[in-house]
């Protein structure tokens, strides 16, 4: 019997390194990552006009480039905000191709707020997101950051704290992305359902 391939989910909301924990995990795994604002990026590098709806065509080609890699048996790393009511319908068919397993980052949003401004700042790519209007906002009191929702899929979920570090570690997560039921294991990450 051919074993699903894994998709396994980095979510989280803005600022709390999600992309720098997928790539560890895509690394560590020997699975490829598709992160969304990569995509993004890569488009508005090719010229795609930004009014020509980026984001909905940013989306597209996620979704699109993570089912190929699932229909054609591939395990892999998919990075992106993923709140809960724009994302879950892009997810729920992919359940047909693979095991999902969600990670959830959860961060200080003090320290959010001070990465996004730092990568606002430090990285030209960034000029394609909303890391302006995002920084605005939560200076006019709003809090994005804290009001992200969680993607509602029953399947299994990590929470991983990433104010300082990753806790629980890179390896206790990894484990947790390669975690075939009914293994059993001396001291298993905390898995519980979304």
């Amino acid at each position: 019997m051919t074993r699903r391939p894994t998709l396994l989910v980095v979510s989280g909301p803005p600022g709390a390194g999600k992309t720098t924990l997928a790539h560890a995990l895509a690394d560590a795994l020997g699975w490829p990552a598709v992160c969304r604002d990569e995509i993004k990026e890569r488009l508005a590098a090719t010229g795609a006009d930004p009014a020509d709806h980026s984001n909905l065509k940013t989306l597209e080609v996620f979704f699109r480039t993570i089912g190929d890699l699932l229909a054609s048996g591939e395990s892999l790393v998919a990075e992106a905000a993923f709140q809960d009511r724009l994302w879950r319908p892009g997810l729920e068919p992919l359940a047909d191709l693979a095991d999902i397993r969600i990670v959830r980052c959860t961060i200080d949003p003090e320290v959010a707020r001070m990465r996004i401004t730092h990568r606002a700042a430090e990285d030209p790519s960034r000029a394609v997101h909303t890391d302006a209007e995002l920084l605005q906002s939560i200076a006019e009191g709003e809090q994005p950051i804290e009001s992200w929702v969680p993607i509602a899929l029953d399947v299994p979920c990590l929470v991983v704290g990433t104010t300082q570090g990753w806790n629980p570690s890179l390896t206790r997560i990894v484990e947790f992305a390669t975690h075939t039921p009914g293994r059993t294991s001396d001291d298993p990450p905390p898995i519980h359902k979304s």
